[in-house]
């Protein structure tokens, strides 16, 4: 070991201090002040790994940890010693992740090493916890939530129905289950035939469809016990499924599967979503991004070596090359110098940035997710003068405040909302409905 002071009664000192620290925290066994960060990350890795197996945690929080850990932690902290993690230390090493990657990345690289960190406390390997005095990530404001009007839910109905790609990917009937139920992707890929009753239309959901690195397609149990439920459907989202369901179908087979009658990956499904209804279906958008990627590649630059040139996230590079972040002439520009481009060369691509900023049929329709439909359901849910607890229930969340604050859209707070249609009223008297009898029951079981 080694201490530096200003004097030599002073290193003298600190190198005790050293020694001491390193003899005190070195008694618990497994680490110590002198073991590498990356060590203490493997220990807590192979920790959450087990709550994972026992069913106390997600397997895909612990695939974005994962991710986390490879593209952003071990190069940045992993040589480090655990006695050398000071705050100041990770608090650069967060806001540099924070610069390059974007704050809900910061934020989970954040949590993770302060896991990391508070189990060396526990194993007795530092005193304090480092990151404990990290500064907070701070991040714009929350957008307001955001549901379907009852003209964009027709508009979109119409969209799916008539785009040729939509339809290949048998996006209109689970499109039209998701905003009748509010269940998530993944929920609603779960759903086997089985647990679907057309009769009393009734859906149990129960599991949902996760992909695992190495282990592919996996469907598990919902998140939380408040995930596992039984809703309503109305009769418009019954006559779609009754067309699905054929004589001698398998009761075991998912509602909505692939072409071999198998579970669909949810990341394919987003993105045969997003095709359908962000800008890259303007063609000029897409034929801008595809240049641009040319135009970049020609450079011999990677996406990681531009945004570090631009102090831009990486996947805005990505989301540019896509064409589905609109871009003008001025941040094209910012983007093509990075590229040394002659102006001569740059000159058509600008061209193609003018024709790609013309409004596009698919605008309207930009900004919806698979998440907007929950909203949506929560937001008729609302207005039909259902409890924040109810609508919780319906959406499978354990915390209320969730519902309240990031679900529910208050432009649509009056009776004149436009969700307001006869299939959200019938939905709502049968979930209403559902409830009555589920207290009727416990009544009648308590006498």
């Amino acid at each position: 070991m080694s201490a530096f002071g200003k004097t030599r009664t002073a290193a003298e000192n600190n190198l005790l201090k050293k020694l001491r620290d390193r003899a005190k925290t070195s008694k618990a066994g497994q680490l110590t002040a002198m073991h590498r960060v990356r060590q203490a990350i493997e220990l807590w890795e192979g920790r959450f790994e087990e709550l994972v197996t026992d069913g106390k945690r997600s397997p895909t929080s612990l695939e974005t940890y994962r991710r986390a850990i490879k593209n952003h932690l071990l190069p940045a902290l992993g040589e480090v010693r655990i006695g050398e993690a000071s705050t100041p230390h990770v608090d650069r090493v967060i806001s540099e992740i924070k610069k390059r990657a974007g704050a809900p990345t910061a934020r989970t690289c954040r949590s993770i090493i302060s896991g990391v960190m508070g189990l060396a406390v526990r194993y007795g390997a530092i005193s304090i916890d480092p990151v404990r005095e990290v500064d907070r990530i701070e991040h714009d404001a929350k957008k307001l939530s955001r549901a379907l009007s009852g003209d964009e839910v027709q508009l979109l109905r119409k969209q799916l129905a008539t785009d040729e790609r939509a339809v290949d990917a048998d996006l209109p009937d689970l499109v039209t289950f998701m905003l009748s139920t509010g269940v998530r992707i993944g929920e609603a890929l779960a759903v086997l035939w089985s647990q679907i009753d057309l009769e009393t239309g009734k859906v149990k959901i129960t599991h949902t469809i996760v992909r695992i690195k190495g282990e592919g397609l996996l469907r598990k149990v919902t998140k939380s016990k408040a995930g596992q439920r039984e809703l309503g459907l109305p009769n418009w989202t019954l006559a779609a499924l009754r067309v699905r369901y054929a004589a001698g179908i398998r009761l075991d087979e998912p509602i909505f599967s692939d072409a071999l009658g198998g579970f669909r990956d949810p990341s394919n499904v987003r993105r045969s979503l997003r095709d359908a209804l962000s800008p890259v279906g303007s063609t000029a958008r897409r034929d801008l991004g595809l240049s641009l990627r040319a135009a970049r590649r020609e450079t011999g630059m990677s996406r990681k070596q531009v945004a570090d040139t631009l102090n831009w996230p990486q996947n805005k590079i990505a989301l540019i090359e896509a064409g589905r972040l609109k871009i003008d002439r001025a941040l094209a520009i910012t983007l093509l110098s990075a590229y040394n481009l002659h102006p001569d060369a740059m000159e058509p691509l600008l061209i193609l940035v003018d024709k790609a900023t013309e409004p596009a049929a698919a605008d309207a329709l930009a900004w919806i997710t698979s998440h907007a439909f929950r909203k949506t359901t929560a937001t008729v849910l609302d207005n039909d003068g259902q409890t924040a607890r109810q609508i919780a229930d319906h959406l499978g969340h354990a915390r209320v405040s969730m519902t309240q604050d990031t679900y529910l859209d208050r432009r649509f707070c009056d009776s004149s909302s436009p969700t307001r249609s006869s299939e959200a009223w019938e939905s709502a008297r049968r979930r209403r409905s559902g409830w009555r009898n589920e207290r009727a029951s416990c009544g009648r079981e308590h006498r």
